[in-house]
């Protein structure tokens, strides 16, 4: 509907302060009203609606918390009449009993004067668009009045209340548990030795082969003082391989199947 959809920029607009605009209808009809014979509601069916006194346009716009109904010519855009709301429901705007595209509305001059006046609309949505724009303009003001309320006594707002009821309970659905240490497909991971040294894993057991001592790094002294680097400097390091020739080479290489049913398997030191 064309005033829903106008609704919110108008509110927005109205809190400015300038006129804003909430809905237009093209084609409205006004009515005199007879005298009432009693304190019943308005009927349209007693106001001669095959004889309107006036046909033109409805244009319903706000300022501030106050709406106004304006009826005006179609071609020039001249007032007509105009009825302010400060009020809806209210006396400014009422429904009548035996339909719903007609309504009775209070309109004013400026001067004090008011009369009031029956308006009927050729279509049934535009009755609809018409009440629906007033009723959003209202629910808007109460909604700032009571913002502004609250802004001067914060106190006095409703409390949050966070706490478990009785008897209520909660569900946690916790996903993607964490695997025990050790389990199939998870390895640990090595720590890196300091400055790219690249260390090798802790023999099997057993003693040093002859003529190979331990050794230590060459200045511990530089590096930081941390339980990873103190366990890394109590590792066993690699020593220089000795010096060889070509020929001790492939000599060792030529006599390796001879010798190697006569070598014992020494082992390494086991920590």
């Amino acid at each position: 509907m064309e005033a829903a959809g106008q609704s919110g920029a108008a509110m927005a607009a109205a809190a400015e302060g300038y006129e804003a605009v909430l809905c237009v209808k093209p084609a409205v009809h006004v009515y005199r009203l007879p005298p009432r014979a009693s304190n019943r509601g308005y009927r349209a069916a007693e106001w001669q609606l095959e004889q309107p006194a006036w046909s033109g346009r409805m244009r319903v716009t706000a300022r501030g918390s106050v709406a106004f109904i304006k009826l005006e010519d179609k071609t020039t855009g001249e007032l007509f009449a105009q009825a302010p709301v400060e009020q809806f429901p209210g006396i400014a705007v009422e429904s009548v009993t035996d339909s719903s595209r007609y309504f009775v509305i209070r309109v004013e001059d400026g001067n004090g004067r008011r009369a009031f006046i029956g308006v009927g609309f050729v279509d049934r949505g535009d009755a609809f668009d018409f009440n629906v724009a007033l009723q959003d303009h209202f629910k808007w003001v109460k909604q700032q009045s009571e913002l502004a309320k609250q802004a001067e006594n914060p106190e006095q707002g409703p409390k949050l209340d966070l706490s478990f009821k009785e008897g209520q309970t909660i569900k946690l659905n916790i996903a993607n548990m964490k695997k025990k240490e050790g389990a199939s497909g998870t390895t640990r991971a090595r720590p890196m030795a300091p400055a790219g040294l690249s260390l090798l894993p802790p023999p099997p057991g057993g003693k040093l082969p002859s003529g190979e001592r331990a050794s230590s790094l060459s200045n511990p002294t530089q590096l930081p003082r941390t339980p990873i680097t103190d366990s890394l400097l109590s590792w066993p390091q690699p020593t220089a391989a000795p010096s060889a020739t070509t020929s001790d080479v492939w000599g060792d290489f030529a006599t390796a199947s001879g010798s190697a049913s006569t070598q014992t398997n020494t082992g390494w030191v086991q920590f």
